[in-house]
């Protein structure tokens, strides 16, 4: 996408975006998109350690449901 993009390229874009936005927004934008990034890494490390524990307590514990008509020793109810 970006593979032909030279340095005086990048530096009309920011040109641009400064006009477009004005210095004055352009910290306060930053900051936004910073703490927005922070916000959406800790939720997928919070989604990782979620499925991490998740996989623990099955493989530790796994549920045990038992279907009496299956078991050869108990007769299948009527």
């Amino acid at each position: 996408m970006f593979a032909g993009m030279q340095g005086w390229h990048l530096l009309i874009v920011l040109a641009v975006i400064l006009l477009l936005f004005g210095a004055a927004k352009l910290p306060a934008l930053a900051k936004s998109m910073g703490q927005s990034a922070r916000v959406f890494k800790g939720e997928m490390k919070a989604m990782k350690e979620d499925d991490a524990t998740r996989a623990d307590s099955t493989a530790v514990d796994p549920p045990s449901v038992k279907d009496p008509g299956t078991d050869p020793e108990t007769p299948p109810r009527a």
